[in-house]
C-alpha cells in the first residue's frame, strides 16, 4: 500500500530545496485532513524557507553581517513582499484559532499560532525589515511557546523562530535594546541560543532548521567547532544541498583562522 502524505516528507524536502516537490506533498495532505492547521502552517513555512533561502538569509555571508542581519534582505518591501507566505501564514492562524475556541488547551492549535506568529516575525524583521511589527510578533508568540510547553513540553519546535528572533535582537546595539526593554521587548543572545539548542536536541519538524540557524548563532558567537558539528551533521543528513557542504567549508576556514 501506498504511504499517505506526511509533513515529516514535506519538511525533509525543504531540508533538500525541494520546495515544489515539499507543496505537492503538502497540497495532498491539507486534502486528505481538511482543517489541520499543522498542514497550513507547513505551507507557510515552505514559502519562508525559499524565501530565506532565495535571499541568503541561511548563509554566513548573511548571518554574520551586523547591516544585511540587523537591516535585512536587500530590496524593497514591494519587491520583497511574498504574498504566498502571508496567505498560509493568515489560513494557519485561522485554523488554528478555530479549534482553540473549542478547546484552549489544545496543544497542537497553540502550536500552530506559535509556529505562525514566529515566522511571521522573522518574516517582518528580515524580509520585510518592518522591526517594530516583528518584536511585537515575537512577544505575542513568546507568550503562546509558553502556553504550549506547558501544556506538552516535547513541542520544542515551539521555540525555534523565537530562539532566532531573541538572538537577533540581542545582537542589537545596547541603546536600542534599551529603548526596547522599556517597551517590554527583551531580546537576549545567550537565551536565544538555548532556545534554538533545545529544539536541535528535541526538536521534530524543525529541528534542521533549529541547526541551521544555531550554527550560524555559533559562528558568530566564534565556536566554530559546534558550528563545524551541526554543518556536518546537515551536509550528512542532506548531500542534495551544497548549501550545506558550502557553509561548512567556511566554518572550517574560519576555525582555522582563529
Amino acid at each position: 500500500m501506498r504511504p499517505g502524505p506526511s509533513l515529516e516528507s514535506a519538511f525533509d524536502d525543504m531540508y533538500r530545496l525541494k520546495f515544489a516537490e515539499a507543496r505537492r506533498m503538502i497540497s495532498e495532505y491539507e486534502r486528505i485532513h481538511p482543517g489541520d492547521g499543522m498542514g497550513v502552517v507547513t505551507e507557510a513555512a515552505s514559502y519562508l524557507f525559499e524565501e530565506f533561502q532565495r535571499k541568503g538569509v541561511f548563509s554566513s555571508a548573511f548571518f554574520l553581517d551586523d547591516k544585511k542581519l540587523l537591516g535585512g534582505v536587500d530590496g524593497s518591501l514591494a519587491e520583497n513582499r511574498n504574498p504566498q507566505f502571508l496567505d498560509a501564514d493568515r489560513r494557519a492562524r485561522e485554523a488554528a484559532n478555530q479549534r482553540l475556541r473549542v478547546n484552549s488547551q489544545d496543544a497542537e492549535a497553540l502550536l500552530v499560532l506559535t509556529l505562525a506568529d514566529g515566522m511571521e516575525s522573522d518574516y517582518d524583521a528580515l524580509i520585510e525589515k518592518r522591526q517594530i511589527a516583528s518584536l511585537e510578533m515575537m512577544r505575542q508568540a513568546d507568550g503562546e511557546a509558553a502556553r504550549v510547553l506547558a501544556l506538552d513540553p516535547n513541542l520544542q519546535d515551539a521555540y525555534v523562530s523565537l530562539g532566532v528572533a531573541n538572538y537577533v535582537i540581542g545582537c542589537l546595539p545596547s541603546y536600542k535594546r534599551a529603548i526596547l526593554w522599556f517597551g517590554g521587548i527583551h531580546g537576549d543572545r545567550a537565551r536565544g541560543i538555548s532556545l534554538m539548542q533545545n529544539a536541535v536536541d528535541h526538536g521534530h519538524y524543525l529541528q534542521p532548521f533549529a541547526r541551521i540557524m544555531l550554527a550560524l548563532a555559533d559562528e558568530r558567537e566564534r565556536r566554530y567547532d559546534l558550528a563545524q558539528g551541526l554543518l556536518a551533521d546537515l551536509a550528512r543528513q542532506f548531500p542534495e544541498n551544497p548549501h550545506f557542504a558550502r557553509e561548512l567549508e567556511i566554518a572550517q576556514k574560519a576555525g582555522r583562522g582563529q
